[in-house]
């Protein structure tokens, strides 16, 4: 299997479920809850536009850059979101995980710890990645606070580095999770989902 085939990921908690032309509609009502597009440091796309975000994502995995999916909680069957792969590298193997957003009522739930276990369980378990990096944008603060809940290491910040939704120059946060460290952070993420899920 290529790394970055469209593939089902799932658990007790969440499916991850390869992004479609057909999850428009969802996500348009997932952004909607906190009207997401709003705030600076997000990619959710704004009223009108998630067929065209989508789009950019399918077109991103066409040319083999990343492998985006629309997140749906289990107890309720919604679609609250979105997260993908990107920046694969075959050698050494590893890849980022991020583009990620959830429906406001789902943010500080188990919901991004069920995520971010099956993302990195896939990576390491089922592609072979020596490390999965994640990116934040360093105004962010709840994020960066939620990737170190995780048990990523943060390893610097890339200065003037991307461009936020807005044109302004942000930079860059970046943290990591290796391969060595992997048992012990799918240990902790068990016990911290069973806590938050309980």
């Amino acid at each position: 299997m290529s790394a970055l085939t469209p593939v089902l990921l799932e658990d007790a908690f969440v499916a991850l479920e390869p992004l479609t032309p057909e999850h428009a509609p969802a996500l348009e009502a997932a952004a909607a809850d906190g009207e997401l597009w709003n705030l600076w440091f997000t990619s959710a796309p704004t009223p009108g536009e998630a067929a065209a975000y989508i789009a950019k994502a399918l077109e991103g995995q066409k040319a083999g850059l990343m492998l985006p999916f629309a997140v749906r909680e289990k107890s309720s069957g919604d679609i609250v979101g979105t997260t993908r792969f990107y920046d694969f590298v075959n050698d050494p193997r590893r890849v980022a995980v991020g583009y990620t957003w959830y429906a406001k009522r789902w943010q500080k739930s188990h919901l991004n710890t069920a995520c971010k276990r099956l993302l990195f369980q896939h990576a390491f378990d089922t592609l072979g990645c020596v490390a999965v990096e994640l990116h934040t944008d360093h105004r962010n603060l709840d994020s960066q606070r939620a990737i170190e809940r995780l048990g990523a290491v943060r390893e610097g910040m890339l200065r003037n580095h991307k461009r936020r939704p807005d044109g302004t120059l942000r930079h860059t946060v970046c943290f990591s999770v290796i391969d060595s460290e992997w048992p012990d952070v799918a240990r902790w993420l068990a016990m911290r989902l069973e806590r938050l899920a309980g």
